[in-house]
C-alpha cells in the first residue's frame, strides 16, 4: 500500500468492471475496498465477520435474511449499513452506485456460503491498486 492519499473517485474512474472491488488502503488488519454495483448480486454470508457498506454515490439495496424472514435495507449517497455476521444478505442496486466496503483482510467477497457464483461476480479478496 501507498503512504500517500487515495482519491476515491479518481480510483473508481480507473475501472469500469462491477462487483470487482479495488482495495484503496489496509489498517491493522482490514481491507477498505471500493467497487462498482450495479444489478443483482448472489446471496452470501460471512459466518466470522461484520460487513461495513458506505454508498459514495448511487443507491443499493440491501436484501436480508434473518430469523427465517426477508426484508430489504435501502441506502442511499453517504448511508451506512452494517450487515452483521452471520446474516445472508444479497445487494442489489438498479443504476450504477459506488460502494466503499470495510472487511478484515483476506474476505472472500462471496462470504463462506453462497448461492451458485454467476459469470459476472468477481469471487476475489479484493484487488490491489497500480
Amino acid at each position: 500500500m501507498t503512504i500517500e492519499p487515495v482519491n476515491l473517485q479518481k480510483t473508481l474512474d480507473t475501472f469500469s468492471e462491477l462487483w470487482s472491488p479495488r482495495i484503496v488502503a489496509q489498517f491493522n488488519d482490514y481491507d477498505v475496498r471500493v467497487a462498482k454495483f450495479h444489478g443483482e448480486y448472489l446471496w452470501h454470508s460471512h459466518e466470522d465477520t461484520d460487513e461495513l457498506f458506505i454508498v459514495v454515490a448511487g443507491r443499493l439495496v440491501i436484501h436480508l435474511r434473518e430469523d427465517g424472514k426477508e426484508r430489504a435495507v435501502t441506502l442511499h449517497q453517504g448511508d451506512v449499513y452494517v450487515v452483521p455476521r452471520g446474516t445472508e444478505h444479497k445487494p442489489v442496486s438498479d443504476e450504477e452506485s459506488h460502494i466503499l466496503m470495510v472487511e478484515p483482510t483476506g474476505t472472500l467477497t462471496v462470504g463462506d456460503t453462497h448461492e451458485e457464483i454467476p459469470d459476472y461476480v468477481d469471487a476475489t479478496t479484493g484487488h490491489h491498486l497500480g
